[in-house]
């Protein structure tokens, strides 16, 4: 980078970049997850957005690009589970025209995968994340809520890497007492097939998950629980501000990651921007309220003016909720729900 780069470099009140844009095109799902969208709360006679309030595939490009001008190098379209919305391989190819992305991604439940992998490949998506907690059905089917296998969202997988969308890194949510005795398993079964896993610790995102930290599994005890049986070294980033630590099987067959964002909070790196499906502007996956494009951008507002709010908002944040939080056992205060601003 520059001098005059780096002097023009778009940065918050804590010296960070903005460097990443995630994208959520609905917040529907598929899925019941209860560490998300629980079914208790969200029933069949749930209201979700009406279509005329979610931005436009357009008006998502348009955005993106004033994004980009400002830093944005890296692309997460998420949801809710953004392949139930249509046509999105439609939105792929306009984001993949935009000069200076670099790494345009997607995070899915992949039940839907399957059927979509070829498209999105095709429209210019590079590569995929797929969430998946469990190899077990029965567990499995607990936690999504809706009773699922796991044969469908592997079919995904496979499909993902048939064409070409790799590395496939996939997301497991552990919990204890739920889900954490299947570690091994997830590890055992992707070890060797140059698919990425990567655990989570059970976060308390928005406001309905029941959190609490007797809940949580650290990382380093996954990394023990797995290290055990495979051995396991450390590896650097693949780049400032990644979230997983990487580790690699001293055999050579591949590598883990953990993302420790309450043990070992990384607020500190945090180069990440949310867009929400009705054009609102997050700078925390915890915030308790964004900013609005939608309506300036619906209003006749100018790339310059919807740039200089963009901009604006960046440079005011201050967000660290997982530092903050990192001393306490309880949620803190209101939050936007992960559905709506995706992980």
């Amino acid at each position: 980078m520059t001098t005059s780069e780096l002097k023009n470099m778009l940065t918050d009140r804590l010296s960070r970049p903005m460097r990443d844009l995630r994208i959520s095109v609905t917040d529907r799902c598929n899925f019941r997850c209860d560490y998300c969208m629980p079914k208790e709360v969200y029933g069949e006679a749930y209201e979700f957005t009406p279509k005329a309030q979610l931005l436009t595939y357009e008006e998502i490009w348009r955005l993106t690009r004033l994004f980009v001008r400002n830093g944005v190098t890296k692309v997460r379209i998420t949801g809710g589970e953004p392949l139930v919305r249509n046509d999105l391989a439609s939105l792929v190819a306009l984001l993949s025209e935009i000069e200076g992305i670099d790494d345009l991604t997607l995070t899915t439940n992949g039940y839907l995968l399957a059927a979509q992998a070829s498209s999105l490949r095709q429209a210019g998506l590079k590569r995929i994340t797929v969430s998946l907690d469990s190899l077990d059905d029965e567990v499995f089917g607990r936690m999504n809520g809706r009773g699922f296998g796991v044969a469908r969202v592997m079919e995904g997988i496979d499909a993902a890497a048939s064409v070409g969308l790799r590395p496939i890194k996939i997301n497991c949510v552990v919990r204890k007492g739920v889900n954490d005795h299947t570690v091994l398993d997830l590890a055992r079964r992707f070890k060797g097939t140059g698919h990425i896993v990567r655990f989570i610790e059970f976060m308390d995102v928005g406001n309905l998950n029941g959190w609490k930290m007797d809940e949580v599994v650290p990382a380093a005890e996954i990394v023990a629980r797995i290290g055990a049986e495979f051995p396991l070294e450390p590896v650097q980033p693949n780049y400032p501000g990644e979230v997983a630590g990487r580790y690699r099987y001293l055999d050579g067959s591949g590598e883990v990651g953990v993302i420790s964002s309450v043990t070992q909070p990384f607020c500190s790196a945090c180069t990440r921007s949310r867009l929400s499906p009705q054009g609102q502007l997050f700078t925390c996956l915890f915030g308790t309220e964004g900013r609005d494009l939608r309506a300036p951008l619906r209003g006749g507002a100018t790339d310059d003016e919807l740039e200089s709010i963009i901009a604006a908002t960046w440079r005011s944040r201050t967000d660290r909720y997982s530092d903050i939080r990192s001393s306490l056992t309880e949620p803190i205060g209101h939050k936007i729900e992960m559905y709506q601003i995706g992980g």
